[in-house]
């Protein structure tokens, strides 16, 4: 029997999910043309049924003027977005962004910044969020908010739980980790997914990869930092030092979760670094790490990795909505510990990489409950 569509609404507007929704068109695009074509950047074209192509925005909450009141599909274009174009043709879309609730999402240090670069609050009266989810039909919410809008992201959450909406949070506000949230949405039977989505080869993923090598092979971890830089309103919104605790709880918890012994905290800097306009969405990694093998025989890596920051997500969050479906299809409520561990750089429960992609294997065959 043909699923129905996996229908969703996308809080932020942003470069994230401009970049996830021209690539559910690029693939559909690219599978019509050609049925062999290969869908790079997915753990699988099909999910349980689900094809990429197989989602579909039902609402989308902005606060820039740029983009609210505007469809769905001219605002994903719309400044200060500056992420790669990969399908600039989307298909027409009934959804229109609407004015959603600003609390802590702009930081006031951007009005030193110019007007192509910085999010400008719109003049509207925020719609009622909740309705708008129950009356558009949603059944999962992306949270794309700037790091730091603590405020906001709990509102969304509350929002979901009263509109038997799942969550999806790929920003570092802990909602899926903290065990509050987390028990509010199991006892609802609401399916969470978070926190902080990882990229698809990202400096994360990358760095725990490395340091997990580093303890198997016996090489004692000294010491570590990560340094990145970007281009786009991600980093420049991260220059408010005061919004960054949780992007690098999230970062350095992702990596220490890898070592039997974890660093002292002046051994590992990990985290946002700096804002260079002219890299747009691209961002440069700066990874270095020092340690000890054979003999305490001292040696150090270094790397330089170079990404189009947005995209390089699309996939996993395409993955994550897939398998959130499957869990609220199964009536299963609370955190998807599996997908979770696999999508995201702060879940309940840190899981080495390649054992949480088998976890998620398991759960699409319906091998594990979570």
């Amino acid at each position: 029997m043909e699923k129905k569509p996996i229908r969703i609404a996308i809080v932020g507007v942003g470069n994230c999910a401009s970049a996830l929704i021209q690539g559910i068109e690029f693939y559909r695009v690219n599978n019509k043309k050609n049925p062999k074509f290969e869908p790079l950047g997915l753990m699988h074209l099909d999910i349980g049924g689900y094809k990429p192509w197989d989602i579909e925005v039902g609402a989308a909450f902005d606060i820039d003027r740029r983009k609210v009141g505007k469809h769905l599909k001219e605002a994903l274009f719309a400044k200060p977005n500056c992420t790669k174009v990969i399908c600039p043709n989307l298909d027409d879309s009934a959804v229109t962004v609407s004015m959603g609730e600003v609390l802590d999402g702009v930081s006031e240090h951007m009005k030193d910044f110019p007007e192509d670069r910085i999010f400008l609050v719109a003049k509207e009266k925020p719609c009622n969020v909740e309705k708008v989810l129950k009356d558009s039909g949603v059944e999962i919410l992306l949270n794309y908010l700037p790091v730091g809008s603590d405020q906001a992201t709990q509102f969304y959450a509350e929002a979901c739980l009263n509109a038997g909406v799942s969550l999806i949070n790929c920003m570092p506000s802990f909602i899926a980790s903290d065990p509050r949230w987390a028990k509010q949405f199991e006892q609802k039977g609401i399916p969470i997914v978070g926190d902080d989505v990882k990229s698809q080869m990202g400096a994360t993923i990358i760095h725990r990869v490395l340091a997990k090598l580093f303890e198997d092979r016996g090489v004692r971890l000294d010491r570590t930092y990560q340094i990145n830089t970007g281009g786009n309103t991600d980093f420049l919104n991260m220059l408010n030092r005061n919004r960054l605790k949780n992007k690098r709880i999230s970062k350095t918890e992702a990596i220490q979760s890898q070592l039997g012994v974890p660093l002292e905290p002046e051994n590992i800097h990990i985290g946002p670094s700096d804002y260079v306009p002219w890299q747009n969405d691209n961002k440069v990694c700066f990874l270095r790490m020092e340690g000890r093998g054979f003999g305490e025989v001292s040696l150090n890596l270094e790397l330089r990795l170079s990404v189009e920051d947005s995209p390089n997500s699309g996939g996993m969050t395409i993955d994550a909505i897939r398998c959130c479906q499957l869990a609220r299809e199964r009536g299963i409520g609370g955190p998807l510990l599996s997908i979770s561990a696999y999508a995201m750089k702060h879940p309940i429960v840190q899981i080495p990489d390649n054992e949480a992609k088998s976890m998620v294997e398991e759960f699409i065959e319906g091998k594990r409950e979570r």
